[in-house]
């Protein structure tokens, strides 16, 4: 890679050797990519305080040799977003959040819309302003959305009558067709995983809304645990992966 400058997300962190530190970083300029920050766990004076997870940065990267790791040679703090480090359930979320970015990407590929998205949650998450678990719905929406996975939510995916004209209160979800079934093309009653029409309706409205309204949505305890149960089957199976974050925060929930 060519010299970068760039803001950029923290998104993960594994020690190499005695002093160094492998970084995944999700820039807004290059996307995801993998940095070396050379003595960053003895020197003080270069990076003290500064490589924390999920902290918003300001870096700086030049070229490794001969086709080695870019090296990371400035890192300015520009939010370090201390409120989620310090609780281990925020923490959790965080996480899931950064693994679901880090599986996505490609390296080197721009996303800004994405990168807007994560600063925006993991800043509202810090300061506490919406529930947790209403960020993560907000996220998983938005998220499958600018993957071009967004479940389908309209119609039905059998037939394609429209949800609105959908006779019944709920419909099951298909998970390999990735959209909604009505009671006449899904399983018999009982079976498979069903969404509620109210569900269905903030779950698009997140998707599509403004999002800072979207992220003051209200979820009743009902809507809310549909939507989770949700959206946690449907990242997986579409990610073709099941985030080790996930079983992590879904242990913590009890």
């Amino acid at each position: 890679m060519s010299e970068l400058v760039s803001s950029a997300i923290l998104l993960r962190r594994i020690a190499y050797g005695d002093d160094d530190l492998i970084l995944t970083l999700f820039s807004l300029q290059r996307g995801k990519i993998a940095a070396i920050a050379k003595h960053a766990k003895s020197s003080r004076k270069r990076f003290g305080g500064v490589l924390e997870l999920f902290s918003l940065l300001s870096v700086a990267c030049r070229s490794g040799r001969r086709g080695g790791l870019p090296v990371l040679v400035e890192a300015e703090l520009k939010e370090p977003f201390p409120g989620i480090r310090a609780d281990f359930r925020k923490t959790a979320f965080a996480s899931y959040w950064a693994e679901m970015v880090t599986q996505w990407s490609e390296e080197g590929q721009a996303v800004a819309p994405l990168f807007q998205l994560l600063a925006f949650v993991l800043a509202a998450l810090d300061r506490g302003e919406s529930s947790d678990e209403a960020l993560s719905i907000l996220f998983q929406m938005r998220f499958l959305t600018l993957c071009g996975l967004c479940p389908n939510l309209h119609h039905c995916c059998v037939c394609h009558t429209a949800v609105d004209e959908i006779r019944q209160t709920t419909a099951s979800f298909n998970l390999p067709r990735g959209g909604l079934a009505c009671q006449d093309c899904g399983p018999p009653q009982g079976e498979g995983m069903t969404l509620s029409r109210g569900t269905i309706k903030q779950l698009q409205w997140v998707a599509e809304g403004d999002l800072r309204k979207a992220a003051r949505i209200r979820f009743s305890p009902a809507a809310l645990r549909e939507a989770r149960t949700f959206l946690e089957a449907f990242v997986p199976y579409h990610l073709h992966k099941e985030p080790r974050s996930l079983r992590i925060l879904q242990q913590i929930r009890g």
